[in-house]
């Protein structure tokens, strides 16, 4: 977490500088020379961007990517039919299994490129539905994976106690995420006395979405929470923005605009379906839009109106959500492909100042996500979390090109697999491309998923 970096090209806030060498101490960036010669002792990497803040995980989901890819009965599969697959794989799930699949996500993240994850973790009880003698037992698994493998957390317990708007009950695949509020506020200040803020960790609260919520109590949430993140989800399909509608006379991002006093502190995951009133009052409200581009696109939910968002100076940040696929290029690629496919235009996200789509799209990630997870990440510059990826410098698709079209050749001609190092918080934890613990992490993944099909 200590020690000298050089880089013989880095992509700063200003914008590409070569001959770089960087000060790091406690994994905090403490002093940026540009123009600079190496020294002894170095640790060198040709290329090198920031690495990517991930919004948004729920990172026991990795566990079951495929499973829901077979069509139902009905032949009329959406996120509804997809749930029901998701509550009958995490019944199963026990302390040991839910640590060893967020180890095996987390190490994925970090060779995809998320330096730090926004954990929405809404997995609390037993599979019998009892509270464990610790009642963050489960919320507490994935800090122990964040130190094994390195990657910066902002830990999002999830305050969840319903099935549908109006507090109706929950159902019985629904059972292991409901607390009430006194329990949860066990949970939270538990997490919050064993994840203590440092320039790697944060906790925050997630509300987990109006459908889930009641009025009464996220006011409440709200008033002994006063501070730090939250996180909540809106508006991600069709039938939860009618059944709001239903229920409350509004929308529920127009609902929240107008009862909750969103702003910076707040993250607004996937708000998908957005009127043009909300669009720009979400923009206005200084909060984050944390948009999960690829499992948005797995489950059919939509399309974000990202061009008008951003026009009236909106915030957003990149999340993967069910890690059904990991890659940090891929999900900026499928934000600006989708913008392409329902305008019929290319490079609808390029800013007028930033011709560039493809640094247009990670600047506007870094900025957010950073805000988003309340974390001092996604920037080399002095003040920040050591986050650094090191590109391939001699991939075949870079040769003869300048660093200009680096960032536009990684999104959207070569992804993952031009990362080659990288380093979380001062430590490097992916060399070559592969987690440093790797054969570990895997072997020990493996065990489980054997393990959860012998008991399905």
């Amino acid at each position: 977490m200590n020690g000298t970096f050089f880089f013989e090209t880095a992509w700063l806030p200003a914008g590409w500088r070569r001959n770089v060498r960087v000060a790091v101490l406690d994994g905090v960036i403490r002093e940026i020379a540009c123009g600079a010669a190496a020294a002894p002792g170095d640790t060198r990497l040709a290329l090198v961007v920031p690495g990517l803040p991930n919004v948004h995980s729920h990172a026991f989901q990795r566990a079951m990517a495929g499973l829901a890819e077979r069509r139902g009965p009905s032949g009329s599969d959406d996120f509804w039919s997809w749930r029901e697959v998701m509550y009958r794989f995490l019944g199963r799930i026990e302390p040991d299994d839910l640590e060893a699949i967020a180890a095996y996500a987390y190490a994925d993240l970090l060779e995809a490129g998320f330096t730090c994850v926004g954990e929405f973790h809404y997995l609390h009880l037993s599979p019998q539905g009892d509270l464990y003698q610790d009642p963050a037992e489960l919320a507490l698994r994935h800090a122990a994976a964040a130190d094994a493998t390195g990657i910066g957390l902002t830990l999002l317990p999830v305050f969840y106690e319903s099935s549908r708007f109006g507090g109706a009950p929950p159902t019985a695949g629904q059972r292991r995420f409901i607390t009430d509020l006194e329990t949860f506020e066990r949970i939270v200040e538990r997490v919050r006395a064993e994840v203590r803020p440092s320039c790697g960790r944060n906790t925050g609260i997630a509300p987990h979405s109006l459908r889930a919520v009641t009025a009464p109590h996220l006011t409440a949430l709200l008033t002994r929470h006063p501070q730090g993140p939250v996180h909540i989800h809106a508006a991600e399909q069709v039938k939860e923005v009618e059944d709001c509608l239903a229920f409350t006379g509004m929308r529920p991002v127009e609902w929240l605009l107008k009862h909750a006093e969103v702003n910076a502190r707040w993250c607004v995951v996937h708000a998908t379906h957005l009127t043009p009133q909300e669009t720009a009052g979400l923009a206005h409200s200084g909060a984050v839009a944390g948009l999960c581009p690829v499992t948005e696109a797995n489950l059919g939910d939509g399309i974000f109106p990202a061009p008008a968002y951003r026009e009236a100076g909106g915030r957003w940040g990149i999340g993967t959500d069910s890690h059904i696929r990991l890659d940090a290029a891929g999900e900026l690629r499928q934000l600006e492909y989708a913008q392409r496919l329902i305008r019929r235009q290319r490079n609808v996200l390029a800013r007028p100042d930033q011709p560039s789509t493809g640094a247009s799209l990670l600047e506007e990630a870094l900025r957010g996500g950073a805000q988003a997870l309340a974390l001092p990440v996604g920037a080399i510059a002095t003040g920040y979390r050591a986050d650094f990826l090191g590109l391939d410098a001699q991939h075949p698709d870079l040769a003869g090109r300048g660093p200009d079209v680096t960032i536009d050749t990684w999104l959207f001609a070569v992804g993952r697999s031009l990362i080659r190092d990288v380093i979380a918080g001062g430590r490097t934890v992916v060399e070559n491309g592969r987690h440093k613990d790797r054969d570990r992490i895997d072997a020990t993944y493996r065990r489980t998923l054997k393990s959860l099909s012998q008991t399905a």
